[in-house]
């Protein structure tokens, strides 16, 4: 009988490419993780592993047992799901992921909300970039996690996730008020409307500002790429002067001359009386709640994921992320 523990230091490989990220991302030794491996090839009966220098790579039978694994660990949730809805009543720890934005904007209203209708459950939010969130989620370090997407950095789809739609955010190129001489540029727009129209074509926005400089998030993050990618998109490669991962920073930088930046609809919300001109762009951030595959009938991430589509902002209210 194959072991569902090392079935999962398996997947883990197979996710995470190296021995080394699994121990790391698991908490085991890389020589623990080495010898589990060896076990699950002795009980498989075949080699699952193929070993190149230090490299290490699956097999097809081990590809193949990888997809077994997926649909075993899917089933466990759901196993794990009809247990906690046949307890009476919801506790215990939830580990919630969030990106910067939706921990200000939504999830102190969620948690209130939850917190009132389920006070014996302990939610433990962590700040996770969507980025690692899937890695998160697989190992077990997060239960329940809201990840975005943008038109230029679209989310990959991730074996044993599932994600819903949450809500969906218009993007502006925020530039400082005071136009530079010479250059012209759309009318400014000092907030925007709850559901403001499309502005000037977004390459024509953008390269207006081709040889300014530029304020990213960090590098490694889907909010830098996709800044990155939308210069590129309207022909040019960004400046970029500052690199900074909070939008109330980014918007006050801006404020100070010292560049323009793209920031997500939540990101300008608070931020109204900063002297900086706003033009809509015809793209989008798409946020999503995800959760582990099978684990979306479990009572907490049930619970949690109503929580947080009651406490999205009315301006957003009437918007979806699309599947």
């Amino acid at each position: 009988m194959l072991d569902v523990r090392r079935l999962r230091l398996l997947r883990e490989l197979a996710h995470r490419g190296t021995i080394a990220a699994v121990a790391q991302a698991l908490a085991f030794s890389p020589s623990a993780v080495s010898q589990q491996l060896g076990v699950l090839e002795r009980e498989a009966g075949l080699p699952l592993l193929e070993r190149t220098g230090r490299r290490v790579r699956l097999t097809p039978a081990g590809q193949n047992l990888v997809r077994h694994a997926e649909a075993v660990l899917e089933r466990l949730e759901q196993a794990d799901a009809d247990l906690a809805e046949a307890r009476s009543g919801l506790a215990g720890v939830l580990r919630i992921g969030s990106f910067p934005t939706a921990t200000r904007a939504i999830v102190p209203a969620a948690l209130t909300g939850l917190a009132r209708r389920h006070p014996a459950l302990e939610p433990m939010v962590s700040e996770t970039d969507p980025a690692a969130v899937a890695n998160a989620l697989r190992a077990g370090d997060l239960d329940v996690a809201l990840v975005h997407e943008y038109d230029f950095v679209p989310a990959p789809r991730e074996p044993g996730l599932t994600a819903e739609p949450l809500y969906t955010e218009a993007m502006y190129l925020a530039a400082p008020a005071a136009r530079t001489p010479g250059r012209p540029g759309p009318e400014p727009e000092r907030r925007p409307a709850p559901h403001p129209e499309p502005g000037p074509d977004q390459g024509a926005v953008l390269r207006v500002h081709a040889d300014a400089p530029w304020i990213t998030a960090t590098p490694g993050t889907l909010c830098h790429a996709m800044t990155v990618r939308a210069c590129q998109a309207a022909g040019f490669a960004p400046r970029v002067r500052h690199q900074v991962d909070e939008f109330a920073t980014v918007l006050a930088l801006v404020a100070a001359g010292q560049g323009v930046a793209v920031v997500p609809q939540l990101g300008l919300s608070g931020h109204e009386d900063l002297d900086v001109r706003l033009t809509r762009l015809p793209m989008a951030r798409r946020t999503r709640i995800a959760f582990r595959s099978g684990a979306a009938a479990h009572p907490a991430v049930a619970a949690f994921g109503a929580a947080l589509r009651a406490a999205v902002p009315s301006e957003l209210a009437g918007s979806r992320a699309s599947e």
